[in-house]
């Protein structure tokens, strides 16, 4: 079958991509998938936030072809598994049905080009404010969204200046003491769990936080998210595990064109 051009991957994994909300960088999103292509694209939860659009309808046409490029991707051959999160958890209803060749799935087991096995689930089950207070991770929920809004206007003034995307919200997260140590005992939880399936490594999302560790046999991968990051999980046609930040891919590209256009004009 046909494949869309671009760079070519075994798998790719994405999450958090939040559509549905003003935050979701949707246009960076379909960039990136203009240039990337896989044999199978994981989505790894919270793709739509229906959190979000219960409380008020807010879906531009971006968010409209982010999905008509996934669909239109599974037409031209890819195999897309739908693995939902605690924001679209409504599809959980719906494991093992098809939409659109979409494939719904409670948690999977991928196998990479080189024989090892990493489970792939979202995560929020071991998220301790979601099992033991959902009402206080809404309530979070809504001043992440708060941070996320001051993103906008911080990052039109930065630009004025000369400079790059740069997050609040995420240096926020990163040095609040309480958030550093959640985001540790999620991830030794999620660890935990792989080390108890015998797999080699775990691929999950929910925490907004790329990572690639090796924790003694096991290799955790976070695919980060599509709010503040900007950042993909790939399998190389090597079976190489690899962390992609797009806002960096973007800012190399722009910093070497004026020298490529001024050698062609020479």
């Amino acid at each position: 079958m046909e494949r869309d051009s671009g760079e070519q991957f075994r798998a790719l994994f994405l999450s958090d991509i939040h559509l549905g909300t003003r935050a979701s960088q949707t246009e960076a999103l379909l960039e990136f998938l203009k240039q990337a292509d896989a044999e199978v694209i994981y989505l790894v939860g919270d793709i739509i936030d229906f959190w979000k659009v219960r409380r008020g309808a807010y879906w531009p046409q971006s968010h409209n072809d982010v999905l008509q490029k996934l669909l239109r991707k599974v037409r031209k051959g890819t195999r897309i598994i739908y693995v939902p999160g605690n924001h679209d958890e409504a599809l959980r209803d719906y494991v093992d049905v098809q939409f659109g060749g979409i494939e719904i799935r409670r948690q999977t087991i991928h196998n990479t080009g080189n024989g090892r096995r990493y489970l792939v689930l979202h995560g929020d089950e071991f998220d301790v404010v979601l099992r033991t207070a959902k009402w206080l991770a809404f309530l979070g929920d809504r001043s992440y969204e708060f941070a996320l809004r001051l993103n906008a206007p911080l990052n039109w003034m930065r630009r004025k200046f000369g400079f790059g995307y740069w997050s609040l919200s995420a240096y926020l997260k990163y040095r609040v003491k309480q958030a550093v140590q959640f985001i540790g005992a999620f991830e030794k939880a999620v660890i935990h769990e792989a080390r108890r399936r015998e797999v080699d490594g775990v691929i999950c999302g929910h925490i907004h936080h790329a990572s690639d560790q090796r924790v003694g046999p096991i290799h955790y991968l976070n695919c980060g998210d599509w709010v503040e990051s900007c950042t993909a999980l790939v399998e190389t046609r090597t079976g190489e595990m690899k962390i992609i930040h797009w806002n960096d891919v973007v800012a190399e590209s722009s910093q070497f064109a004026p020298q490529a256009e001024s050698a062609e004009a020479a």
